[in-house]
């Protein structure tokens, strides 16, 4: 990531974290980047603004104090951060997820943290978890989503060793066709040659490395497939009620509908289609959520903490 785009992530996360307006002055002396003399951390600014906005982001002005005309500060307001993608393809889909795992390496790395802490010492408050769509991990190596997309690209074999759903390591030789991302899980599909099937695979139930072989060329990924529909016809469908703390758990709830204002607490129904990443988002938010229902997604989350429990202690 080149020193300006580091900036630019830095500063975007800044704005979204803080919890009032931040003067020039605090964002020039808590993130990295912006040097030289005032006039030309000045420009820079400007120029920065100008780019966030190029690409939907917009950077609210407004004053630290209502009753004065004082020095204005800058936010980005949470439900406000929006890109205008327009129509898309499903290349372009894939490369914007290379992108998205890029941003959260960069929001949850050492620069962008420092951004967050400079404020705390200044004594203005942040809050990671107003960040929208920001996503709670990656559990795989990014190389085996390069080498996979290195294959599709030349049309050659991979080779690998896949977790079954029994927990039996598996050899499998695919020709892959397609990579995508679903509620926080990655996948790749293609032909698996030994069955002479179609099948999809998770990446985090890849078991070490992703291997190229066989010729260039090898073969050819079938005309309109698309991964995306795959996973939709194969996904499953629950319906959750949870209460969520007031301001909290904002990945949650961009995807819910309210239902009641409980005080401290709103209560929200979200459909989902994976049970699995599903309880990981809500386990990220720690007690800021609480699952009523259905039952069987509560019990599901009773017994991951318990093993989580048994395994750490």
């Amino acid at each position: 990531m080149s020193r300006k785009s580091e900036r630019l992530v830095n500063l975007t996360i800044a704005l979204l974290a803080t919890k009032r307006y931040l003067t020039k002055d605090e964002i020039f002396r808590s993130i990295e980047g912006y040097e030289g003399s005032i006039e030309s951390k000045e420009r820079m600014f400007e120029r920065d603004k100008d780019d966030l906005r190029s690409i939907g982001i917009e950077i609210e002005v407004g004053g630290l104090d209502p009753l004065f005309n004082d020095e204005a500060g800058y936010r980005i307001k949470p439900e406000n951060y929006k890109l205008d993608l327009g129509v898309i393809s499903g290349t372009d889909i894939a490369l914007l997820s290379l992108a998205a795992q890029a941003w959260n390496g960069a929001a949850l790395g050492t620069a962008a943290n420092s951004a967050l802490v400079k404020l705390k010492s200044m004594g203005i408050d942040s809050d990671l978890d107003s960040i929208p769509t920001l996503a709670p991990r990656m559990a795989w190596s990014s190389q085996e989503l390069e080498t996979v997309l290195e294959a599709i690209a030349k049309g050659r074999k991979i080779v690998f060793v896949y977790i079954s759903s029994e927990l039996n390591n598996e050899t499998r030789e695919v020709f892959p066709y397609a990579v995508a991302t679903r509620e926080g899980h990655w996948y790749f599909s293609g032909l698996d040659c030994s069955k002479n099937e179609v099948r999809t695979f998770r990446f985090d139930r890849v078991n070490g490395e992703v291997s190229l072989t066989g010729k260039e060329n090898s073969f050819q990924v079938p005309h309109g497939f698309d991964l995306l529909e795959v996973l939709e016809t194969d996904a499953e469908h629950g319906l959750a009620v949870l209460d969520i703390r007031k301001n909290k758990a904002l990945m949650l709830r961009k995807n819910a509908s309210l239902v009641a204002d409980l005080g401290e607490w709103e209560r929200f129904k979200i459909e989902y289609t994976d049970s699995n990443s599903f309880i990981d988002s809500i386990l990220w938010h720690l007690d800021d959520v609480v699952v009523l229902e259905p039952t069987e997604l509560r019990l599901a989350i009773i017994q991951t903490l318990r093993d989580l429990v048994v395994s750490h202690g």
